[in-house]
C-alpha cells in the first residue's frame, strides 16, 4: 500500500467529531459522579505559548455545569497579591465537595514566565521548587483530586500557530508581546520546564506530558486521559415525566405591545 493510502486511510478513520461527542458524554457521567460523591477535582494545564491548552479546556467544558466545573485563568497579580504567600492566591479557587476547576495556567507560572522573564528573585524561584512538591501532597492528603498535563509543541508548530494569530482577526486577540518574547527565549524555556519536571514530577502527583502537535488529537488524548484516571460510574438517569400545565382561567396577562423585544434581524 502506498503512503498516501495509508494516511488516507488513517484520516478516514479518525473521526474528530464523532470520538469528541463520545468523550463528552462520558464527562457528563464523570460530572455526576463528582457531585453525588461529593469528590474534588483539580486539573492543571500547563505548556508553551499556542499549544493548544486553551482549545482543550473549551471542548472540556462544553458540555458540563458551569456550576460544577470551572476555569480559573489568572492575570498579572496585584501589588497586594505580591506580597501574599505565592500559593495564596491560587488556594481561594480550589474546589469544594462536588466541583472540578481547571487552572489554565496555575502557580507553576512561578517556574516558568517568571523565572524566564526575571519576575521573580533566585530565592523565590528555589523556594517555589523546594515547596511546590509539599503543597502538592497536602492537597491529595486533603482529599483533592490533582491532575497535571503539559502541552509539548515543536518549535515549527508554533510558528504556524503564531502566524495564524496574527493573521485571522478572530484570533488576533490571543496573541500578545509576551509571545514573541517567549520565541527568542525558545531554550530558556526549555530548560526551564526540564528543571521543573525535575523537582515536580512526582510519584504522588506526575505530570502527564500532551502532544500537541495536533490540536484535535491533543484535546481528544487529553480528555481521554483524565476520565481513565478519575474512577466513576455512568450516572443513572431517571425517567422524568413532564406535568400538564396549570389553567391560568381568570388571569388575563399584559397587552403584549408593552414588552420591549430584539429586533429580528434574522
Amino acid at each position: 500500500m502506498k503512503t498516501t493510502d495509508l494516511k488516507s486511510s488513517e484520516t478516514k478513520k479518525f473521526n474528530y467529531d464523532g470520538e469528541l461527542a463520545k468523550l463528552h458524554l462520558e464527562l457528563v457521567n464523570l460530572q455526576e459522579w463528582v457531585k453525588s460523591q461529593g469528590l474534588k477535582v483539580v486539573i492543571v494545564f500547563e505548556g508553551r505559548d499556542a499549544s493548544g491548552k486553551g482549545g482543550t479546556i473549551k471542548r472540556f467544558t462544553e458540555p458540563l455545569n458551569p456550576r460544577v466545573c470551572k476555569v480559573v485563568a489568572l492575570g498579572v497579580p496585584t501589588e497586594r497579591e505580591k506580597t501574599q504567600w505565592y500559593f495564596q492566591r491560587y488556594v481561594q479557587y480550589l474546589p469544594a465537595a462536588g466541583e472540578i476547576v481547571l487552572f489554565d495556567r496555575s502557580w507553576y507560572n512561578r517556574a516558568g514566565v517568571e523565572k524566564v522573564m526575571g519576575f521573580c528573585t533566585d530565592d523565590e524561584y528555589h523556594e517555589f521548587l523546594r515547596s511546590c512538591p509539599n503543597f502538592e501532597r497536602m492537597l491529595v492528603r486533603s482529599g483533592t483530586i490533582l491532575l497535571k498535563y503539559w502541552f509539548s509543541v515543536n518549535d515549527e508548530e508554533q510558528e504556524k500557530r503564531f502566524k495564524s494569530r496574527i493573521t485571522n482577526p478572530l484570533k488576533r486577540w490571543k496573541f500578545s508581546p509576551m509571545d514573541l518574547e517567549s520565541r527568542s527565549r525558545w531554550m530558556e524555556y526549555s530548560k526551564a520546564k526540564d528543571d521543573m519536571f525535575a523537582h515536580t514530577d512526582t510519584k504522588q502527583v506526575p505530570w502527564f506530558v500532551v502532544n500537541a502537535d495536533n490540536k484535535k488529537k491533543a484535546r481528544l488524548n487529553c480528555i481521554s486521559h483524565v476520565l481513565s484516571q478519575i474512577p466513576y460510574e455512568k450516572a443513572n438517569m431517571e425517567p422524568v415525566e413532564l406535568p400538564e400545565l396549570p389553567s391560568y382561567e381568570g388571569y388575563v396577562r399584559p397587552p403584549i405591545n408593552y414588552q420591549t423585544f430584539v429586533p429580528e434581524k434574522y
